[in-house]
């Protein structure tokens, strides 16, 4: 079993015996969470959910994540993977979900617990994950206080679509992302979507991944395109630089992740092995 920040290898169910891979679909409000990763002495997402799994299945158990969210950031269609015991996940794959719901919180469900093949990787098995960035820039209803960022002045939400339209396609993100030593900023923004509905505007991100804090950055530069303080054209003109822009991160709460897409169960190795190949600049 790999540790709880490292992809775990496919599991070995060829012998008699041998384990199962499981695959978790999970929602978390994360407002009471230090992210997801697993941190002494910090409530995580991670940890709480390692702890009813070592509770249910007498033993400890470390699960590999599609997307490590930072503190505060929101799930409804988050996925994880583990591997169980053939004979325990035979006892227990059915009530499995229902048993780990028993013990969690409130704040985070476990929405289904499957067996899957053996190459399913949901880190590197991926095809894209989808992000949502609510703003209320308008009254902001009570209710939605912890899942939707409420901004004091109007957004030009035409200007923000534009500016976003720029962004998409393969570029080294390094100018929106949090300085890190190990890892590339090379990603494929797939989409990136701006539709107001009322007061409500929806910022709606995709890509095959993110580095730390992309999501957040990207829409804190497109609020600044929204207020007038940034021209359309300057979100995309900070691609070039080394390092990170100069436009606020937009808070936390507002953000959730809501849907990762994996291959056919015929194209999860071939997909893994492209993800982990090392990424090319752009030309």
């Amino acid at each position: 079993m790999s540790s709880p920040n490292e992809p775990a290898e496919p599991a070995d169910d060829s012998a008699a015996g041998g384990l199962v891979r499981v695959r978790l679909e999970l929602s978390y409000d994360g407002t009471d969470f230090a992210g997801w990763a697993a941190q002494p002495g910090l409530r995580t997402v991670q940890g709480v959910l390692q702890d009813a799994l070592g509770t249910v299945l007498r033993r400890p158990v470390a699960v590999t994540v599609a997307g490590r969210t930072d503190a505060g950031v929101h799930a409804s269609g988050q996925v994880a993977h583990l591997d169980v015991a053939a004979p325990t996940w035979a006892a227990e794959g059915d009530r499995l979900a229902h048993r780990l719901n028993r013990l969690l919180a409130a704040d985070v469900r476990v929405r289904a617990a499957r067996a899957v093949p053996a190459e399913f990787d949901a880190r590197f098995g991926a095809l894209w994950r989808r992000y949502e960035y609510l703003i209320c820039d308008g009254v902001p209803d009570p209710r939605l206080r912890r899942h939707v960022l409420s901004w004091p002045r109007r957004l030009d939400e035409t200007a923000m679509a534009t500016a976003a339209s720029e962004l998409l396609g393969l570029h080294d993100f390094a100018a929106y992302c949090k300085p890190r030593d190990t890892g590339t900023t090379i990603r494929t923004l797939q989409a990136l979507d701006v539709v107001r509905g009322g007061e409500l505007i929806a910022c709606t991100v995709q890509a095959d991944a993110f580095c730390h804090s992309m999501v957040r950055s990207l829409v804190g530069a497109l609020i600044a395109v929204g207020e007038g303080r940034k021209q359309p054209s300057w979100p995309a003109a900070q691609l070039p630089r080394a390092e990170r822009a100069a436009a606020s991160v937009a808070p936390a709460h507002g953000l959730t992740l809501v849907e990762v897409r994996y291959p056919a169960d015929d194209e999860l190795a071939a997909r893994i092995e492209q993800t982990r190949a090392m990424r090319a600049a752009p030309s």
